[in-house]
């Protein structure tokens, strides 16, 4: 974070809006953005989504199978046990995602994921993040290790998707670039110009 960041909690307030008072100088003109979230707590989120699904195998599968006699200990990807953990991870992510935006681990950390293309999380987007791109992961899980350099803190599934991960109520402060303000001071001198004529119409009417 530069020293143009600040970090606060909730939306930001009218009094901090996008356009400051009149006698402050406009490069201190300031833009909101949602923080995003960084590696540590995208990890200990994840952590516990793990455990969460780990616990539910635990409760509701592995009876079945005790029940049924079948084997709990084979290790191998087409085993029933690891096809049936599977299913269920992976629906747990995307249909968590999809409908809330966010699973229980994020539930926990505040954090939430969102789309950078559209203003809601389409059912491409979400499968793509949370299944190919996922799958990717579990592969190579040192690809985890992304979310540390991609721009917008974005793991290989969130490049996938056209997403990332952001803390729900954390917004970052950053000042408006010279030229952008420059841009916005022109298009209202030229809407403020545009309007002149129609006043002067107006008036000479009046005076009618």
């Amino acid at each position: 974070m530069t020293n143009n960041e600040v970090v606060m909690q909730g939306s930001p307030s009218m009094e901090n809006g996008f356009f400051n008072n009149g006698t402050e100088d406009s490069t201190s003109q300031k833009n909101y953005t949602l923080k995003t979230a960084g590696f540590w707590i995208r990890l200990w989120a994840f952590l516990l989504d793990g455990f969460i699904v780990s616990a539910v195998v635990g409760i509701l599968i592995n009876p079945i199978f005790y029940l049924m006699d079948w084997s709990l200990s084979e290790s191998v990807w087409y085993a029933p046990i690891s096809i049936i953990s599977a299913i269920l991870y992976y629906s747990y992510f995307v249909l968590m995602t999809k409908f809330f935006g966010q699973t229980l681990g994020k539930m926990v950390f505040g954090l939430r994921v969102i789309s950078l293309k559209h203003d809601n999380l389409t059912w491409s987007d979400v499968l793509f993040r949370e299944w190919i791109g996922r799958i990717i992961n579990n592969i190579v899980m040192p690809l985890y290790i992304l979310v540390v350099i991609l721009p917008d803190n974005q793991g290989l599934h969130d490049y996938f998707a056209d997403t990332t991960v952001v803390h729900e109520k954390v917004y970052i402060e950053k000042n408006l670039a010279p030229l952008a303000i420059e841009k916005k001071e022109e298009l209202i001198v030229s809407i403020e110009q545009e309007g002149k004529p129609e006043l002067e119409k107006l008036e000479e009417k009046n005076e009618q």
